[in-house]
This record gives C-alpha cells, structure tokens and sequence, in this order.
C-alpha cells in the first residue's frame, strides 16, 4: 500500500494546481442529449532547438438524471532535436448509474499506449458503487471504490514484481475521488485523483491525477490547460514512477 507521505503528496499536489491548470470540459446537461468538445494544441521551434509538441484530444458526455456516461481520447506527441519525447494515447470510457438519491453503480474500461514508459499496451476494467457527496446544477463531489482488472503488455522484457516479464496482469483496487464546479459563468473546474493499490503484489500501486479548468472565450470556442500526472510504484527496469504533463490548447464545444 502507499505511504502516507507519498498520498500526502499526491492530494497535495491536487490541491495547489486544480485552480490553475486543467483540461477543458464537455458540458454537462441532464438531458440524455450527447454532448462533444474537441481539444488542439501545438508547438513548434527552429533553429538553435527543433522541437516540436502535438496534443489532441476528444470527449463526449451524455447525462439525464439517473445516470450518466462519457467517453475520452488524446493523443500527445513531442520530439525534440530528432528524439522523441513524448508518445502516448489513451481511451477511456465510464458508465454510471445512480441506484438512489446518493449512491451510484459504475463500470469503466481503458487503454493505454505509451512508449517511452515502455508500455506497448495497457488494458483496464473496473466495476464498483460511489456516493455523490454533493451534486448540483453547479457541478458534483463524487467518491468511489471497486474491484479492477489490468493487462500490461511491454514494448521490451522489464523486471516488474521480482521477475523479468513482457506481460503482467493483475487486481486492483479502485478508489476515486472527481468533483465538477462551475466557478463563473465562463469558468469551469474539475479535477479526479484514482488510486489503484495491486492485489498480486502487495505494496505496489498506480495513481493518477488530472486537474482541468475551461475558460470560455465564446459560446463554443473555449481556452484551456491541461495537467496530469500518472505515478507507478514499480514501472519497470531504469524507469521514472512519475510522468507529468501540461498541455495548452484550444477547445470547440459541440452542443
């Protein structure tokens, strides 16, 4: 299990960036419409440093009143002086259901490229119950906690749980913490922080934190940041436990 000091961190972190760095947000209406909202952002130098950043993202929500399912996609890309830096993408999808006024059923499934952590594919479903702690016009605190199952397969042979492996699967637990907050009229706050402690190794685990603020320059072009941060406690041979990334860019909600 992790440390406190370590989870310390972690929700400090949350804390001190959620009011500043974010990625933007689908809007999210209670009327079992779908709901879309397309993310660019880019960066290119010459000269003396050639570099060059590549960030896409997708999202699409549809909300009524008993329940609620979304779906993401990015892609992000970086090369600097011929060497690449960044190379990942990611799916995920998120089916909730509330089975009263303040507790809810949810079941998720992700995947998961990134080469240069080595990992060629990672494959996530998890199912679980969550409490809406609060939930409003303005936005919701949700916490939750389930059973998941995770596949790694790796881009080379890595030393992970005591043993030289291309592939490693397990249990997890899964316990999340997301909260939405409309802070103005144009302005909107999320931020979600999931802790999945392995069930085959014990004492290692993954945690993953996103921050998000969208500013709304007009009714569908948006301006927004974006951070995460994906931490593992046993990556592999002569790997960083810690990735963190922020990204600007552009937003175009589709209503």
């Amino acid at each position: 299990m992790p440390s406190r000091m370590t989870i310390a961190t972690l929700s400090s972190v949350a804390a001190l960036l959620a009011p500043t760095l974010s990625q933007a947000q689908v809007t999210l209406e209670p009327d079992s419409q779908w709901r879309y909202l397309l993310t660019a952002g880019a960066n290119v130098s010459s000269g003396n440093n050639n570099a060059g950043t590549l960030n896409l993202a997708a999202e699409g929500a549809r909300l009524s009143e008993v329940d609620k399912w979304t779906w993401a996609a990015r892609a992000d890309y970086a090369r600097n002086d011929g060497v690449d830096t960044t190379e990942r993408y990611a799916l995920r999808t998120q089916y909730n259901r509330d089975f009263s006024l303040d507790w809810f059923g949810f079941a998720s499934a992700e995947t998961l490229r990134d080469k240069l952590s080595n990992i060629a594919g990672r494959h996530s479903l998890a199912s679980g119950v969550g409490r809406h702690v609060w939930k409003e016009e303005g936005g919701f605190f949700d916490l939750s906690a389930g059973l998941g199952y995770s596949y790694d397969r790796y881009v080379t042979s890595t030393m992970v749980a005591d043993a030289m492996r291309d592939t490693y699967g397990r249990l997890e637990l899964v316990l999340a913490e997301e909260s939405s907050h409309k802070l103005t009229d144009t302005t909107s706050l999320r931020q979600k922080f999931a802790l999945y402690p392995d069930l085959r190794d014990s004492g290692k685990y993954r945690a993953v934190l996103d921050t998000g603020l969208t500013v709304a320059m007009t009714r569908a072009i948006n301006l927004s940041a974006g951070l995460s941060y994906r931490y593992d406690s046993d990556p592999g041979s002569n790997l960083k436990k810690g990735d963190a990334m922020f990204v600007t860019g552009v937003s175009f909600r589709m209503d």
